[in-house]
């Protein structure tokens, strides 16, 4: 039985790469890979292309075509995707039974977790809309429309999908006049997702919040869904699964402001002033009368102890 050779990188690049590959509590922005079929119809190629521009730079283009079925192979999708460090892919071909086809997938565990197949029964790429485009590398906002998205377990995880598929880094502020651009995803009586894009114009409106007008810039699809492989609720849960150490654990009584300064707040018994060390002065002896007056009452509790009477404490 021959053993594995792993040889180790002797390259500052090399070793930066795999450094880059290993398992991190917080993980990079998903990367993508794009591959075309045997064959493809020049929708599909200008699909996928305007696919590439959406999801700059997290993607990865595949000039060469592949032969293969995902659904009934996808060894080699999985190996690619390991190979090239991409959770997520789409797979474009052209057939006589399917034609427009495009397949999402997403990877966990070098293994594909999801897979859904869509057609595309209407399309208009970038080029088609003749007006201002948006920068390559903006953030866009996702919004999902139409109440069916949850009526099946296949459309939840098919909207999880198109989340992880084109959403980027992960932030926490954003600045009104950065947002620019808005993915729209509308599901209809048909269950046909229309796939819209529209750039984002801030107007005068007379108040602190600006007027918002959307123009559409493409690309425009219609999408039917074909055929779906999703994984089990139980390795889906375990995708799912984050580290211990990015669960925040809630304190009682701690709170934490925008600056990042940790408050807390600390209750107390109620104090017996009277029993206080305070400091001796001179004006806060006790008088001689005060004295006596104190003694006559400790010899009154003894004589009552020795007579068997009960002592009441708040006497003292």
């Amino acid at each position: 039985m021959s053993l594995l050779r792993i040889k180790k990188p002797s390259t500052r690049k090399g070793k930066k790469a795999l450094l880059d590959r290993e398992p991190k509590t917080i993980e990079n922005a998903k990367k993508t890979l794009i591959m075309e079929g045997r064959k493809c119809s020049n929708d599909i190629r200008l699909a996928l292309k305007d696919l590439n521009q959406l999801k700059k730079p997290n993607v990865k283009v595949l000039k060469k075509n592949y032969d293969i079925s995902p659904f009934e192979d996808a060894s080699t999708i999985e190996r690619i995707s390991q190979k090239s460090d991409s959770h997520l892919f789409i797979f474009g071909s052209s057939s006589k039974k399917r034609p427009n086809n495009l397949v999402f997938g997403r990877m966990y565990d070098e293994q594909i977790l999801d897979m859904i197949e869509l057609g595309i029964t209407q399309f208009k790429s970038l080029n088609d809309f003749k007006n201002e485009k948006i920068g390559s590398c903006v953030k866009p906002l996702i919004i999902f429309n139409g109440y069916k998205w949850k009526l099946t377990e296949e459309l939840r995880r098919l909207k999880s999908l198109i989340f992880d598929m084109f959403q980027k880094e992960t932030i926490d502020t954003i600045r009104l006049q950065g947002v620019e651009h808005v993915l729209s995803f509308t599901i209809t009586e048909d269950l046909t997702i229309l796939m819209r894009s529209y750039k984002i114009h801030l107007k005068k409106s007379g108040l602190r919040t600006p007027r918002i007008e959307l123009t559409e810039i493409g690309p425009s699809m219609d999408l039917v869904i074909r055929r779906t492989k999703i994984g089990s609720d139980d390795l889906y849960k375990l995708s799912l699964k984050q580290p211990a150490i990015l669960k925040v654990a809630k304190r009682k009584n701690v709170t934490r402001d925008e600056l990042g300064n940790v408050h807390g707040r600390v209750h107390i018994d109620k104090q017996n002033i009277s029993a206080l060390q305070t400091r001796k002065m001179k004006g806060l002896r006790k008088t001689v009368a005060e004295k006596k007056a104190k003694r006559k009452l400790k010899k009154k509790q003894s004589d009552d102890i020795d007579n068997g009477m009960e002592v009441d404490s708040a006497d003292e």
